[in-house]
């Protein structure tokens, strides 16, 4: 069964390091496990921190402007031929990680036949992975539009700000009913010496469930193109029990 995990938040909020570290961990907890990193982010940054620059997605696919690696096979169904194309797009990290990108998606409501065909590939797809990690947009409805999946944990990144945190509780309003009551909760991101005191009480009040704290990395601050930290890694590392998550290593 495949576990999957949705970072969402706000732009520069730290959603693709998070993404990472939780990559990190689960390789490190589970160095056999299949990992599929499916770059949900109109920015695309999740890549761009591996040094890749992707430019095949399936926005390409849909819109009929993806170069193939390789000649269209004939005699496949539409179906066939978009589960084909998927595959054509996925870049291996490493033995264990692939990454694919979405970029554009298309409305849900749409009748168009490529968006059921684009959704039924994108199910199969993730079906082969143990865990698969979505760095999202700002909510699950952007990712919901591409893909109809159940989701284990949906991660909300706040920074320790009360306006963060209001932001915080919309996400948490629009994403609700795309959870498919999974965990959904907050891990308060980039906090330093600030007093947390009206934060925390803000969650409470909005009912957001907490799921953690990670220290402010003043590496990262300083411009850090690759996204990785192992204060962040080690953070989630001490988090992770707590989650809708595998507990072998707890």
């Amino acid at each position: 069964m495949t576990i999957k995990i949705a970072v969402t938040g706000k732009s520069g909020s730290g959603k693709t390091t998070i993404t990472k570290a939780f990559m990190k961990v689960i390789q490190e907890y589970f160095p056999e496990k299949s990992i599929l990193l499916f770059d949900n982010d109109l920015t695309s940054e999740l890549g761009h921190s591996f040094g890749l620059d992707i430019r095949n997605t399936i926005y390409g696919i849909r819109s009929g402007k993806h170069e193939y690696k390789t000649g269209i096979p004939e005699g496949m169904t539409k179906h066939e031929y978009v589960e084909w194309a998927m595959e054509d797009i996925i870049v291996p990290l490493n033995d264990t990680t692939d990454i694919i990108v979405s970029w554009f998606v298309g409305a849900k409501d749409c009748r168009c036949p490529i968006t059921s065909q684009i959704n039924d590939a994108c199910q199969k797809l993730i079906e082969r992975y143990d865990f698969v990690i979505f760095d999202c947009e700002f909510d699950l409805k952007y990712l919901n539009q591409l893909v109809d999946t159940d989701i284990d944990l949906t991660v909300i990144t706040a920074n320790p700000t009360i306006d963060s945190v209001n932001l915080a509780k919309r996400i948490s309003e629009f994403s609700a009913k795309y959870a498919a009551g999974g965990q959904m909760g907050v891990i308060v991101n980039k906090v330093g010496n600030e007093d947390m005191t009206a934060v925390y009480e803000l969650m409470r009040e909005a009912d957001l469930e907490v799921l953690g704290a990670v220290p402010l990395d003043k590496d990262l601050t300083e411009g850090s193109v690759d996204k990785e930290s192992e204060i962040v890694k080690n953070a989630i590392k001490a988090l992770y029990c707590r989650l809708n998550l595998p507990q072998e290593n707890c």
